[in-house]
C-alpha cells in the first residue's frame, strides 16, 4: 500500500465518524468569514498575491457560470413534407426541435471579437500619465510620491466605495465625475442626454478603462432604454455603445456618437 493511502485504507475498514459530514458542512460555512478575515488584515505584497488568487478562482466561476447559462429553448420548424396524406388533425401542427440559445452578452461579445463595430473617429492621440495623473505628495513630511490625482473626466458607478483616504492611490474629484452623456444618434440626427453605464473601453490604456477615466476617443456604454429602439424579436434595448467626440474636461460635458451595426 503506498504511504499516503492510510486515511482512504482506514475509512474503507471503519467508515466515516458520525459527525464528519456536519464538522465538514460547518467548515465550509465558515471559510468565507475566514477568508474575508485574512484579506481584510492583509497588507503590500501579500495582500496583491491573495486579490490576484482570488481574481483567477471568480474568473473561473464565471466561466463556469456561463456555461451553465445556455439553456435549452423550444423552436417551431416547419413539419418535414410527408409522402401521404395527413388527417385534419394533425395539419395545424408543428414540430418542436431543441436548440441552445445563448444569452444576449454571450452573443454581444462575438459581435465584438468580430468587428462588427464601426467608430467615428478610427485614430485618437494617446493620453500619457503625466497628462491624466497629477502626483500628489502624502506623508507627515510630505515626502512619499506614490498617490495620484486624476485631472480627466471620470465615471464612477452608483455603488462605488471609496476607500479609506490613507490607503487610496487613485483620487478621483467629485468635480469631475460625470454619469450623463450627449448621444447623438447618427441615423435619427437627434441628440439625447443619456445616463451612462460604464466604460468599455480607453483606447490610451486598459489601467484608464479600469479607473474610468472619459478622454477623446473613449467608448461608452449608455442606457438608451429611453428611446424605444427594440429587437427584430420585440425587446427594448437596454444598452448601446458610443464614442465620445470631445474633450470633456475642457468643455464640462460629455458629446458621444452612438455605434451602430454596420
Amino acid at each position: 500500500m503506498p504511504q499516503n493511502e492510510h486515511i482512504e485504507l482506514h475509512r474503507k475498514r471503519a467508515g466515516y465518524r458520525l459527525d464528519y459530514h456536519e464538522r465538514k458542512r460547518k467548515k465550509e460555512a465558515r471559510e468565507p468569514h475566514k477568508r474575508g478575515k485574512v484579506a481584510k488584515s492583509l497588507r503590500g505584497i501579500k495582500a496583491k498575491l491573495h486579490n490576484k488568487e482570488r481574481f483567477n478562482e471568480k474568473v473561473q466561476m464565471k466561466k463556469t457560470i456561463k456555461a451553465h447559462q445556455e439553456k435549452k429553448t423550444k423552436q417551431s420548424a416547419e413539419a418535414p413534407a410527408d409522402g401521404g396524406a395527413v388527417p385534419a388533425y394533425l395539419l395545424d401542427r408543428e414540430q418542436q426541435t431543441q436548440a441552445k440559445v445563448l444569452s444576449n452578452m454571450v452573443k454581444q461579445k462575438r459581435k465584438e471579437k468580430a468587428g462588427k463595430w464601426e467608430v467615428p473617429i478610427p485614430t485618437v492621440r494617446a493620453q500619457s500619465e503625466a497628462e491624466v495623473f497629477k502626483v500628489l505628495k502624502s506623508g507627515k513630511s510630505r515626502r512619499k510620491g506614490w498617490k495620484r490625482m486624476v485631472t480627466k473626466v471620470t465615471f464612477v458607478g452608483d455603488n462605488f466605495t471609496r476607500k479609506p483616504p490613507k490607503f487610496e492611490r487613485f483620487i478621483r474629484p467629485m468635480g469631475l465625475r460625470m454619469k450623463k452623456a450627449h448621444v447623438t444618434h447618427p441615423e435619427l440626427r437627434a441628440t439625447f442626454c443619456l445616463p451612462i453605464i460604464g466604460v468599455k473601453k480607453n483606447p490610451s490604456s486598459p489601467m484608464y478603462t479600469n479607473l474610468g477615466v472619459i478622454t477623446k476617443g473613449t467608448v461608452l456604454e449608455v442606457n438608451i432604454s429611453e428611446l424605444g429602439l427594440v429587437t427584430s424579436g420585440g425587446k427594448v434595448v437596454w444598452g448601446k455603445y458610443a464614442q465620445v467626440t470631445n474633450n470633456p474636461e475642457n468643455d464640462g460635458c460629455i458629446n458621444a456618437v452612438l455605434l451602430v451595426n454596420n
